[in-house]
């Protein structure tokens, strides 16, 4: 059974292990070049508009979650509601893969935020990505079309209160 679910804050201790989850097959074919991602993801720790979380479960780190002010940067969203946050994630245990945590800690990960207040959770997973595509809409995301991200093209989903 997968969860309960801890949101821990991530910090500078936890970079070691955000390298290596980056490194691992499974999360570079999504996220890209690990050093170009480690790069990111550490120098977002001071990052007002960032806020990231290390995930955890049955009493092991499993991994990453950031929520962040849509910004500038995913102005291709499209007008959203004021305090609508963004998501990005990975399981970085490879054992922790294909066992029912990534839409049961996207839910509950995003129940905490809407019910703190946040209007709108949007997320951009690559539309090749099936099995992230698949998670988002079991926790409750619906398709809202493609979008344009600096990134390359990538499929909005939403879910609100």
């Amino acid at each position: 059974m997968a969860g309960p679910y801890h949101f821990r804050p991530m910090t500078p201790a936890d970079l070691p292990q955000i390298k290596r989850w980056l490194a691992l097959p499974h999360v570079r074919e999504w996220w890209g070049d690990p050093a170009e991602q480690y790069a990111l993801v550490s120098g977002d720790l001071d990052e007002p508009a960032m806020d990231q979380f290390i995930v955890a479960a049955e009493g092991s780190d499993l991994g990453y979650i950031q929520c962040y002010d849509l910004t500038a940067w995913n102005s291709g969203f499209g007008k959203q509601p004021d305090g609508t946050r963004g998501i990005d994630l990975f399981i970085g245990e490879p054992d922790m893969v294909a066992r029912g945590h990534g839409s049961a800690l996207i839910d509950a990960f995003v129940e905490e935020r809407l019910a703190q207040g946040a209007p709108r959770i949007v997320t951009d997973p690559d539309p090749a990505n099936a099995r992230a595509v698949h998670a988002y809409a079991k926790a409750g995301f619906q398709e809202a079309g493609m979008v344009d991200t600096p990134d390359g093209p990538a499929l909005l989903m939403i879910r609100d209160k």
